[in-house]
């Protein structure tokens, strides 16, 4: 529940900023932490998608200047740059979820709002138990 506030709310912001040719998918990819200096295959796999559906959206948000996807000199893998555009969209969804996180302090609050948000990064930070279970099993 708290997910679909948020993004509605990013959404919001999105548009009364001039970001209206983005879509959720593109949300997707534009999340916390940055997409910045990071391979694409990493990215898919940190946003939970396909490495073809991830280019395709690279692809999009290139086009529409939000990031780049260049190789290091003398490399061959490519990584994924925010551009200035990039960074814009970036810091205002990050100043709109701040004022998110202030509308439910005043509402729930302070003490029981930052109980929420340790939960929320201890349950973000703990290892997936299906991941456990699999690690485990492999060393039997």
């Amino acid at each position: 529940m708290s997910y679909q506030v948020a993004r509605q709310k990013q959404l919001e912001v999105q548009f009364e900023h001039g970001f209206t040719d983005l879509t959720q998918a593109h949300l997707n990819v534009l999340v916390y932490p940055p997409p910045d200096r990071i391979r694409p295959t990493e990215l898919a796999e940190r946003c939970f998608m396909t490495k073809q559906a991830m280019n395709y959206l690279l692809g999009e948000l290139e086009a529409r200047g939000y990031l780049e996807r260049r190789s290091e000199e003398g490399r061959r893998s490519v990584l994924v740059y925010l551009t200035r555009r990039g960074w814009r969209f970036f810091e205002t969804q990050w100043i709109a979820m701040k004022q998110l996180e202030d509308q439910w302090s005043a509402i729930y609050g302070k003490k029981q709002f930052n109980q929420f948000l340790q939960i929320l990064r201890h349950i973000s930070s703990a290892e997936p138990v299906a991941s456990r279970q699999s690690t485990q099993k492999r060393k039997i």
